[in-house]
């Protein structure tokens, strides 16, 4: 069991054993970015801890992992859910053909697993495909904030058209809902449409949508929301690892959404400090909260503890044009190649605690540095904003590279 779900399970049982309310002393602020968020009753703690070893268990060929696969934990990509390490970079692929954009599902698109159960091959990338794009695992904690916010949080952030003339016209990704989508309060239909909030082009309207992908596109495993195996085209016509399908319960799903949801958000640090402070002003003044909002606030919750909360993920989960630098040509829903979603900030300063103490930056880990990384955006909407950040002088610089690495 990990350091964390030891000091979770530690406070539910005092919590069970006591008939007053005891606090334990929590740890320093930094040194575990996976905890429960405050507020939780024993019963949701409990709930939590489950959802816990459950992202950390390594599962087996006996148990449906692969035939194909990626990674056999949740872990496995997103250490100490934190984000991941280029070494485990995600690889989707497709090809551009006169009709539009084809995933490939029929050559095992839309993602390569190249890893296999034993007795089976991973797989290769069909001859015929145009496009490649990869992808980092994000960091997890505060996901479930960011799924109780009201869409019409997000649309009010939107300016498609640009009509407050600052430059920025970040917009929605409308997606087509999987089958087993049913729409809560917070979600507004748009004529059979909703509003994507997760993924790097906002692709996943919900957590269930983000959990039922990873489980199978990851780690190979089917569940009641989809129960179709992975296999390797280029050598089989059907999936081989012997586990009747679905390999994972619904319950099990359940657990890990659940463990999503009530993660804790980023602790800040030294947020008091002059260079922060000052930094954060010049993060405002220079035009990086334009998309990287500060502070949100979340819809009433059936979990009382993020019911109606103000939070500070630094983002509008709206899709933004990057420029050409950034296209990967890879479109998902109504984003095009050059579009992605504003990533939060918020944990950014813990990156390199993750990724074994380098910091990799942008959805595919090419930046290893925070100002690479803002160069990066010297294309599409944020253009004038990078050129606000290289007109700064050095110690300016400075100190909004310190505010960042504060979040």
């Amino acid at each position: 069991m990990s350091k964390k779900a030891v000091y979770v399970m530690g406070m539910l049982l005092l919590a069970v054993i006591a008939c007053e309310k005891i606090t334990p002393g929590a740890p320093d602020p930094g040194d575990t970015i996976a905890e429960p968020t405050d507020g939780l009753t024993p019963e949701q703690t409990a709930l939590f801890v489950n959802g816990d070893e459950l992202f950390a268990r390594v599962f087996t060929p006996e148990e449906g992992l692969g035939p194909i696969f990626i990674q056999s934990s949740c872990e496995g990509c997103h250490v100490g859910d934190g984000k991941g390490h280029p070494f485990n970079l995600e690889t989707r692929f497709g090809k551009q053909t006169g009709n539009g954009f084809d995933f490939m599902l029929d050559k095992g698109g839309p993602q390569l697993q190249e890893r296999s159960i034993s007795g089976y091959l991973g797989e290769t990338l069909p001859s015929d495909y145009t496009h490649t794009t990869q992808r980092l695992a994000p960091i997890v904690i505060g996901m479930g904030h960011l799924a109780a916010l009201h869409d019409s949080t997000i649309l009010n952030m939107a300016d498609p058209n640009d009509i407050n003339g600052d430059g920025i016209s970040g917009r929605v990704n409308y997606v087509i809902p999987k089958d087993y989508f049913k729409p809560e309060t917070i979600h507004l239909d748009s004529s059979g449409f909703f509003i994507g909030r997760f993924g790097k082009k906002a692709k996943e309207i919900t957590l269930l949508d983000q959990v039922v992908f990873a489980l199978k596109q990851d780690m190979g495993l089917t569940s009641d929301f989809d129960t179709e195996d992975l296999f390797n085209y280029q050598i089989a016509n059907g999936a081989t690892d012997n586990v009747p399908d679905p390999e994972v319960s619904s319950d099990i799903v359940d657990k890990l959404v659940f463990y999503m949801r009530t993660l804790k958000t980023p602790t800040r640090r030294n947020e008091n400090d002059p260079d922060v402070l000052a930094g954060e002003k010049l993060f405002t003044q220079i035009g990086c909260a334009n998309c990287h909002v500060p502070t949100l606030k979340t819809a009433v919750s059936d979990i009382l503890a993020i019911s109606e909360k103000e939070f500070h993920p630094y983002t509008d989960l709206l899709l933004h044009d990057m420029g050409p630098e950034l296209n990967d040509g890879y479109p998902e829903g109504s984003a095009n190649g050059s579009e992605w979603r504003t990533p939060p900030l918020w944990g950014l300063g813990l990156a390199e605690d993750s990724q074994g103490g380098t910091g990799y930056y942008l959805h595919d880990g090419r930046a290893t540095t925070l100002e690479e990384t803002i160069g990066l955006h010297s294309g599409g909407e944020a253009s004038n904003i990078a050129s606000n950040f290289f007109a700064l002088t050095q110690s300016e610089k400075d100190q909004l590279i310190t505010f960042l690495k504060s979040l």
